[in-house]
């Protein structure tokens, strides 16, 4: 890894537009999501024609992290022409299921409560929030998901657990080592049988490619884009070089 290599976090707290609506999901605290429509720009392919993008943003898993610093995103996803709805979700330390259980309820929820989509759904995550999204791509059985888009995702949990990885983040989700929680582990879960695509900075120290690559070589079926010059955070930021990338591989997803 390059030392001179530097992680640009501007885009966590960047100010972006007020969402369009703010809907529940479901009966808790937690199951909110922040929609945005993507009817923004008449030249573009309408929304009705494209899938929902659902949203599940990272921090690494820890309850301080919540969807605020996700709203510059989806803002320039809804621009791009997609309605977007960025989730809350339940984040209790030592309790990871109630997580991809709320990512499964606001999967199946959401594409009747949100308008200005085409009643399809494509899962993207970032960080935590794309191990989230790679394991709702196998244990969601919603018919309208038909993808998943993960962003420099912790996509092997006994990596990340061995070296570490967010300040030993992996072990306070889990409550444990990933032995106990091998289902949620996305390099031991079965391949998914929609499209998965995960986009990861070659320079992206806090949630290093290795994991992804372990990933590819457990779920051949996988797409794996690897961006050079490329940390962590640029794939959420769209004023970064990676953010044409995204939505490049959002709209690739989206017409499979």
């Amino acid at each position: 890894m390059p030392t001179s290599f530097i992680e640009d976090r501007s885009v966590l707290t960047r100010a972006a537009s007020p969402a369009d609506a703010v809907i529940r999901y479901g009966e808790l605290a937690d199951h909110v999501a922040d929609v945005r429509y993507g009817d923004r720009n008449p030249k573009l392919r309408p929304p009705t024609l494209r899938p929902l993008v659902i949203m599940i943003h990272g921090g690494f898993w820890r309850p301080q992290f919540d969807r605020g610093h996700s709203g510059a995103l989806c803002e320039a996803i809804a621009n791009a022409g997609w309605t977007v709805a960025s989730i809350e979700y339940r984040r209790i330390p030592g309790q990871p299921n109630s997580m991809v259980n709320d990512v499964c309820l606001a999967i199946a929820q959401l594409p009747k409560l949100v308008q200005q989509h085409s009643t399809d759904v494509i899962v993207m995550g970032h960080s935590a929030g794309g191990q989230l999204a790679l394991c709702a791509a196998v244990k969601c059985s919603s018919s309208k998901l038909i993808g998943a888009l993960a962003l420099g995702p912790i996509a092997d949990l006994q990596y990340a657990y061995d070296n570490g990885i967010g300040d030993k983040a992996v072990s306070a989700f889990l409550g444990g080592p990933p032995s106990t929680h091998r289902d949620l582990d996305p390099c031991q879960l079965p391949s998914a049988t929609i499209g998965i695509t995960i986009v990861h900075g070659v320079q992206d120290a806090i949630a290093p490619l290795a994991m992804s690559e372990n990933y590819l070589s457990h779920h051949a079926n996988a797409r794996l884009v690897k961006v050079e010059s490329c940390g962590h955070f640029a794939l959420i930021d769209p004023q970064s070089a990676a953010w044409p990338i995204v939505v490049e591989e959002l709209a690739e997803l989206s017409s499979s």
